[in-house]
């Protein structure tokens, strides 16, 4: 296993707790709001403590059936896992990795658009991104109600820096397109090519 996810970082994070199984696991990030920052689905948690199974990172170290349910493993990790694991973590840390995020690329592509049009699809955005981010002052209002720890929400709070820099960046340019400091002509054949920025 080349590289480890961000859901097996946080499998890893989890069993380095205590031993669990994927199904506590899974729960355990819903309960830490993981889930939010991490897809977790069923078989991608499965496939993923499966292939960190195969690393050697985590371990099987109890099997337990109750009544008609399937068979539920226990996993804890190894010193391997711990180890490759901070590894990880301090690179991720340290280290800025370029991001390509689809937004990016549709202002890069924007100028195909009316601009009325374009300041339309902004707004709407706006809207969705003021949302996105109430609901995740209330989720993390929530988590520390319930007592979490500062440490368990850091991650919640960079999310909503990005959700506050990408909403306040996405009403300038609304202003700007409305103020006619962002302006770009028709091109023949009906496409729109950008003449300001």
């Amino acid at each position: 296993m080349r590289g480890i996810t961000s859901l097996g970082l946080a499998v890893l994070r989890l069993l380095a707790e205590r031993p669990q199984h994927p199904y506590e696991m899974r729960q355990r990030m819903r309960e830490e709001g993981l889930d939010r920052i991490i897809k977790v689905t069923h078989g991608a948690l499965y496939h993923t403590v499966e292939a960190l199974t195969k690393a050697e990172y985590v371990r099987g170290v109890e099997t337990t059936k109750e009544g008609r349910r399937p068979e539920r493993t226990v996993y804890a990790i190894t010193d391997a896992g711990r180890e490759v694991a901070l590894d990880r973590l301090r690179g991720l840390l340290s280290t800025p990795a370029p991001e390509y995020p689809g937004y990016c690329a549709a202002l890069a592509f924007m100028s195909l658009l009316p601009m009325e049009d374009a300041a339309g699809q902004l707004e709407q955005r706006c809207v969705l991104l003021e949302a996105e981010l109430a609901a995740s002052q209330t989720g993390y209002d929530a988590l520390v109600k319930r007592g979490l720890p500062p440490v368990a929400l850091v991650e919640m709070r960079y999310m909503q820096a990005h959700l506050r820099a990408d909403l306040d960046l996405t009403r300038s340019l609304v202003d700007d397109i409305r103020a006619g400091r962002l302006r770009w002509q028709p091109v023949p054949g009906g496409t729109e090519q950008e003449v300001d920025r």
